[in-house]
């Protein structure tokens, strides 16, 4: 999965370069919950909901809420700057 990617899909504004791919891992690992973690990853890596209906035994309605609340997340402000590099 290209977390770099990912995330600059989902982020509305970002200032700066993100850092790299490992370092943004631990950051969206600190920051999310495992289930947010694994919904986003999951999702962003082309995986279905059906599939993850299955894996995490949860209807569709929460896992695509648990999906927003991660998004939601990535564009909080403190969020971000942990995740761009500072020169």
């Amino acid at each position: 999965m290209n977390f770099t990617k990912s995330i600059t899909n989902n982020i509305d504004k970002l200032v700066g370069t993100l850092k790299s791919e490992d370092e943004l891992q631990e950051v969206l690992k600190r920051k999310f919950t495992k289930k947010e973690f694994k919904v986003f990853v999951a999702i962003e890596s082309g995986q279905s909901i059906e599939d993850l209906k299955r894996s995490m035994k949860d209807d569709e309605e929460r896992i695509e809420e648990i999906y927003k609340t991660a998004c939601k997340k990535l564009n909080q402000e403190l969020f971000k700057k942990e995740l761009v590099s500072i020169n």
